[in-house]
């Protein structure tokens, strides 16, 4: 199923490798085309059955700053803080982005979270994706599709004061690996007067 819009002048397997000392991000800044990602943000934010989920903080129901939905293979169940998700089915929209997603990082996965973040005021706090249906050393494949955001990260041990921030692009691919999940936080910080909208898949495998 390889998509013609791969073929178009512009795409690139050219990555480059972010050590964090006890931890490794690889990033493909260009793994698909501004044809190709202009035309999957449209058809994301039109395909999708989106919605916000809620939380509940010190007895209060907190709504989700972003929009999400959850779609991987029959039985990928998935939970964090409380919210419980069951996948719904592929779209050949995102099959056509996995597999392009898995050609580049060689890892297989069963599932993909995805969020919209409608503007600068959608974000996630520090968290990481270290929930035991992922295994013990999370491999998350981070797809990007529109406005530029920063991602920070921080070491999980408080006394620990590194910290490292990167751009996320139109049409990147992050890979996080290598103990990443096990040792750091990460971040998408609210923008203000941002008014572009992004969308996020993150491809996971649940064991």
């Amino acid at each position: 199923m390889q998509s013609e819009l791969f073929l178009d002048k512009g795409i690139s397997i050219t990555q480059q490798i972010h050590e964090l000392g006890d931890a490794t991000i690889k990033e493909f800044p260009f793994a698909f085309n501004k044809r190709a990602s202009d035309k999957y943000l449209t058809d994301l934010i039109d395909e999708i059955s989106w919605q916000q989920d809620t939380l509940w903080i010190a007895g209060r129901e907190i709504k989700v700053p972003r929009l999400q939905c959850w779609m991987g293979d029959r039985g990928s169940n998935y939970g964090y803080s409380g919210i419980r998700l069951e996948p719904k089915p592929w779209t050949d929209t995102i099959l056509t982005i996995k597999e392009r997603v898995e050609s580049l990082t060689n890892e297989q996965f069963n599932s993909v979270l995805l969020n919209y973040y409608r503007d600068g005021q959608d974000s996630v706090s520090w968290h990481a994706d270290d929930e035991k249906e992922l295994g013990r050393h999370p491999i998350i494949a981070s797809v990007s599709f529109g406005a530029h955001r920063k991602f920070q990260f921080r070491p999980k041990a408080k006394d620990d004061k590194r910290r490292f921030q990167m751009e996320l692009r139109h049409g990147s691919v992050l890979v996080m690996g290598n103990t990443l999940q096990n040792k750091w936080l990460h971040q998408l910080p609210k923008i203000s007067g941002l008014k572009e909208s992004r969308i996020n898949l993150t491809f996971r495998k649940i064991y």
